[in-house]
C-alpha cells in the first residue's frame, strides 16, 4: 500500500463516544482479574528479586503484572507474620525441613521463570501475528474499497462501501472515504456514532485487560482502481496493535494452560523434594542418633542401614570408626584399672600383713623381714613411677633436637642391661653403620629403652638380642629384634595403644602397666619419625623406628 500516513486520532466533537480512548493513564494503567491469571502474574508470586533482573528485557505488561502481584505477596507475608503468634514459629527448623524449602524455593523458581519465559515467548510471536494480520486485513479493506468506485458513472457503489465498512467496524477499524475531490463518500462515526463508541470502549477495556498500552491511531491510505487514483481513506484502529475477541480468548486460554502446567510442575517437584530431603535427612539423623548414643558411653551403637551417598557414607563410617576407638579405650582403661588394682593389691596385702604380724610380737623385725617390706614399696614405687612416664607422655613438650649418633646412643643404652642379661645367658648384638640425625637425644634414648627392656623380659634364657642402626640419605632407623615369645597376628595392631599388654598373666617379671610402646609410638611421632612391628608367635619380634633427617 503506498502513500499510507499514520497520526494519532482523536474523534472530532460531532463524533464524541461516551467512552475515552484507552490511552489516557487511568485506564491503561488498570489491572483487571484476568490480567492477574497470566502467567507473569504465576512468576510475580515467586517474589524473587532473581527475577527483577531477568524481567527487564521482558514486554512492559509481564514487568508490570510480576511488580505488581510481587508487591501483594509481599503484603500477604506481612499480614500472616503480623496475625500468627510468636509461639507458632519454632526456635529451629530440622535438616528435612530446610532441605524440603530450599528445594521448593528451587523448584517454585524454576517453574516461575519457565512460565514467564513461555509467557514472553508466546505472548511475542502471537503479538507478530496479530500485526501482520493487521497489515493484511488493512490491505484488504483498502483494495476492496478502491474496487466499489465506478467508471463509468464516475461515482461510488455506497451500499458496498457501507457493507465494507460496517463489516470493518465490527472488526475494530473505522473508515472514513473521500473521492479524488476530497467529498466524503462515507463515514463510520456520521453513520453509527453510539456503535462506534460502545466497540472502541470494548477494544480498549480489552486491550487494557491484556495490558498492552496504546491508543487509538489513524491511518490515510490512496484508493486506486485501474491504476487511478479515485479517492482516498482514513482507517481508525487501536495501535500499535489489538486483539480481537478470539485472540483474546486463545490468549486466556493458553494463560490457563501454561499456569496449570506449572502447577502440576511445582507440585511434583515438591513431593520429589520431600522424597530427597527425606532420603538425605534419615542418614544424618541417625548419625546424630549414633553420636548422641557415643556421649552416653553407649560404643556399641552402631548404623542400621548403608547410606547411598558418598558423603554421608564417609560422615557413617567415621562416626563408626570413633565409637569403636572409644570403645577401645574405654576397654583399655578398663584394663588399666583392673592391671594397676592387681599390682596395688599383692605389695599391699604382703606390707599389711607382715607390719601387723611385727606389730603383734608374732614375727620379730629381722632384716630379711624388712628387706621384704622394702622390695613390696619399692614395687609400689615403680608402678607410681610408670604413672608419672605416663603424666609426661600425655604432656609431652617441645623437642630439644641436635645432631646425634643413632648408633652411639644405642651401644650406651645396650650397655646399661649387661647385668640383667648376665645371669640369664642372654646374647646382645649391635651391628649397622652409624647415622646423624638431629633428635631428641633424652627421648630417642627412652625409645630404645623401651624396645631393648621389652626383648629382654619376653626372650627365654639363652635367647638373642639383636640392635641394628641403618643410614641412608633421607633418614636413620634403629631395629631391635629377638628371639623372644612373640605377639599373636591379632594383637599387632593394638600394642602401640596406651594401657594396652599382650601378656594378659600379669606376671610380675613381665608385666607393667602397658605404656611402654605407648611412648615409644608417641616420642617417634613427635620426631616426625614411624615405627613398625613384625611379630611371629613362638619365633620373636622385629621393632623398627625411622627417623627423617630433614623433618621440621
Amino acid at each position: 500500500m503506498q502513500g499510507r500516513t499514520e497520526r494519532g486520532w482523536r474523534p472530532p466533537e460531532r463524533r464524541s463516544a461516551p467512552g475515552r480512548p484507552a490511552s489516557q493513564t487511568g485506564q491503561r494503567r488498570q489491572m483487571s482479574p484476568a490480567r492477574q491469571s497470566s502467567p507473569a502474574g504465576l512468576a510475580g508470586l515467586a517474589g524473587l528479586a532473581v527475577l527483577a533482573g531477568l524481567a527487564r528485557g521482558l514486554p512492559q505488561s509481564l514487568r508490570r503484572g510480576l511488580a505488581g502481584l510481587a508487591s501483594r505477596l509481599r503484603g500477604l507475608r506481612q499480614a500472616l507474620l503480623r496475625g500468627l503468634p510468636q509461639s507458632l514459629w519454632p526456635a529451629a527448623l530440622t535438616l528435612r525441613a530446610h532441605l524440603s524449602l530450599a528445594i521448593a524455593l528451587v523448584a517454585l523458581v524454576t517453574v516461575a521463570l519457565a512460565a514467564l519465559l513461555a509467557n514472553a515467548f508466546v505472548s511475542r510471536r502471537f503479538e507478530s501475528y496479530v500485526r501482520e494480520q493487521h497489515e493484511k486485513k488493512t490491505a484488504y479493506i483498502v483494495e476492496n474499497l478502491g474496487l466499489q468506485y465506478r467508471e463509468r458513472t464516475r461515482d461510488w457503489n455506497v451500499d458496498s462501501v457501507y457493507s465494507i465498512g460496517m463489516y470493518a467496524m465490527h472488526d475494530g477499524y473505522f473508515i472514513h472515504v473521500d473521492d479524488a475531490e476530497g467529498a466524503s463518500v462515507w463515514d463510520a462515526a456520521n453513520h453509527d456514532m453510539e456503535q462506534c463508541a460502545a466497540i472502541m470502549g470494548e477494544i480498549s477495556e480489552r486491550m487494557g485487560r491484556s495490558g498492552s498500552p496504546g491508543e487509538f491511531v489513524a491511518a490515510s491510505y490512496p484508493l486506486y482502481k485501474a491504476g487511478a487514483r479515485v479517492g482516498d481513506v482514513t482507517i481508525q484502529y487501536y495501535g500499535p496493535f489489538f486483539l480481537s475477541e478470539s485472540d483474546f480468548s486463545f490468549l486466556s486460554a493458553l494463560n490457563a494452560i501454561l499456569l496449570a502446567v506449572s502447577a502440576v510442575a511445582m507440585l511434583v517437584s515438591l513431593a520429589i523434594g520431600r522424597v530427597l530431603a527425606r532420603r538425605i535427612s534419615r542418614p544424618l539423623a541417625e548419625t546424630a542418633e549414633a553420636a548422641k548414643q557415643i556421649s552416653v558411653g553407649n560404643y556399641a551403637h552402631r548404623f542400621d542401614a548403608e547410606p547411598k551417598t558418598l558423603e554421608l557414607r564417609n560422615l557413617a563410617e567415621a562416626i563408626g570408626h570413633m565409637s569403636a576407638a572409644l570403645e577401645k579405650q574405654e576397654g583399655l582403661r578398663r584394663q588399666l584399672t583392673a592391671d594397676i588394682a592387681h599390682e596395688l593389691r599383692t605389695p599391699i596385702a604382703v606390707l599389711s600383713s607382715h607390719l601387723e604380724t611385727m606389730i603383734d610380737g608374732i614375727w620379730a623385725p629381722t632384716r630379711q623381714r624388712l628387706q621384704s617390706c622394702h622390695e613390696e614399696i619399692a614395687r609400689l614405687g615403680g608402678i607410681v613411677a610408670d604413672l608419672e612416664r605416663l603424666e609426661r607422655l600425655e604432656q609431652l613438650g617441645p623437642l630439644s633436637r641436635a645432631p646425634a649418633d643413632l648408633m652411639e646412643i644405642a651401644r650406651g643404652v645396650c650397655a646399661n642391661f649387661d647385668g640383667a642379661m648376665a645371669g640369664r645367658g642372654l646374647k646382645l648384638e649391635i651391628g649397622g653403620e652409624p647415622s646423624i640425625v638431629a633428635v631428641d637425644k633424652d627421648r630417642i634414648g627412652s625409645v630404645v629403652v623401651n624396645l631393648v627392656s621389652n626383648a629382654v623380659k619376653y626372650t627365654p634364657d639363652g635367647g638373642r638380642i639383636r640392635v641394628t642402626v641403618r643410614d641412608s640419605a633421607d633418614c636413620g632407623a634403629i631395629a631391635v629384634e629377638d628371639t623372644g615369645a612373640g605377639i599373636p597376628k591379632a594383637e599387632l595392631p593394638l600394642i602401640f595403644e596406651r594401657f594396652y599388654r599382650a601378656d594378659k598373666s600379669r606376671n610380675r617379671g613381665t608385666g607393667g602397666t602397658g605404656i611402654g610402646l605407648a611412648i615409644v609410638k608417641s616420642a617417634v611421632a613427635a620426631h616426625g619419625g614411624t615405627v613398625e612391628a613384625q611379630s611371629e608367635e613362638n619365633r620373636g619380634s622385629l621393632f623398627t623406628v625411622t627417623l627423617p633427617k630433614n623433618a621440621p
